[in-house]
């Protein structure tokens, strides 16, 4: 019988991860998201202790009118997007702190590769936090690098 192999998260975690303050603005972080291509921000504070995330479609959600209800009152798909745009102009001062996920699912270095891809698959998440035993942030595993771990594996 073969000997098992131990997968652990903290070897195919991404280390280099989007982040954000958790006293930062609306604006910052649609500028974050639009320059890393991530759909999700991990949310620190000031010494990188893990507070939550910040999704995009939470930061879209809060700007985007009722589309059907433009419509409805005989607007086009262009007024509702200048509505879209203007109040985005109006939230970007706003702070982030309303919108952090505070307590998402996340995983350990040390959990086991599976742990991870259950969890992603089980729970439909692209990403999860990997957050250390003191609390700190220490990186990301996505489904890719769980595909990467697979493909390890084999």
């Amino acid at each position: 019988m073969a000997e098992s192999q131990q997968t652990y998260v903290k070897d195919f975690m991404t280390v280099r991860t989007a982040r954000i303050r958790h006293n930062s603005n609306i604006q910052h972080a649609a500028e974050i998201v639009a320059l890393s291509g991530v759909s999700d921000l991990m949310v620190v504070d000031d010494s990188d202790n893990f507070r939550g995330v910040l999704s995009e479609g939470d930061i879209l959600r809060t700007a985007l009118p009722d589309i059907d209800e433009i419509l409805e009152e005989g607007g086009s798909l262009d007024d509702a997007f200048e509505i879209f745009v203007r109040k985005g102009h109006e939230l970007s001062d706003l702070p982030i702190a309303p919108l952090i996920i505070e307590e998402p699912i996340k995983v350990a270095p040390n959990d086991h590769v599976a742990k991870a891809a259950t969890v992603l698959l089980d729970k439909q998440i692209r990403l999860l936090p990997v957050v250390d035993s003191n609390g700190k942030l220490v990186g990301t595993v996505s489904r890719a690098d769980v595909c990467r771990a697979i493909v390890g594996t084999l």
